[in-house]
Formats: structure tokens, sequence, C-alpha cells
């Protein structure tokens, strides 16, 4: 949809890079984050935004207490309003999924919003 086809590709990569540099979230005192990976996935309709791909690839590649963000916020806009695609916000069950996938790949540290 961004027109971008190699977007997965270049993503994986930053955040393998990113995880290499500052290693997973470290959690201080009030539970502020001190430093680390923070990943934060958008859900969208009919798993469109490739949430299996993604925490799979979290869990296996770069570190099963990667700390993930799981977001229902999605609301189309702009071009997204009326698409047959993009043009609804996402279901409580798709979220529910999401949170599912994510454990079912193996992460430890998933935060529901």
């Amino acid at each position: 949809f961004s027109d971008a086809a190699d977007y997965p590709d270049i993503n994986f990569a930053a955040v393998k890079e990113m995880h290499r540099q500052v290693g997973d979230l470290l959690i201080g005192e009030n539970n502020l984050a001190i430093r680390g990976l923070l990943v934060r996935h958008l859900i969208l309709p009919d798993g469109l935004a490739g949430t299996k791909k993604i925490m799979e690839y979290l869990a296996n590649e770069i570190s099963r207490d990667t700390y993930v963000n799981i977001m229902a916020q999605y609301r189309p806009h702009y071009k997204a309003i009326g698409h047959p695609l993009l043009g609804r916000r996402i279901k409580h069950t798709e979220y529910r999924q999401a949170l599912e996938i994510a454990a079912e790949a193996g992460l430890k540290r998933v935060q529901a919003f």
C-alpha cells in the first residue's frame, strides 16, 4: 500500500541493527525505559500488517525478550476511507488473534493496547 515493495526487508534489517546497537528494552525504577528496543506494531484489517511473519521474525531473529506493543488504533483516513481492504477499523477478534500470534511465536514481553 505504501508503494515500497522492499519495505518489509528494509524494516527487518533496520530493527535488527537497532537491536544490535541497544539490545532488549531495560526498564528501571517507576517502570521507565532506560535503554533498548521497543517495537510498535499496528494491526490492520484482515491480517494485512503481516503480524505472523513479523512476530516470528522478532522471536526468532531478534530476541524472544523483544518488547512489543501491539496497537489496535488503526482507523481509515484519507484514501483508506472506503477502500475495500483498508476501509474499516479492526475487529476485536483480529486484535485478540494478533496477541495470540505473538504468544505462539514465543515473545515474552507483549504489551496490549
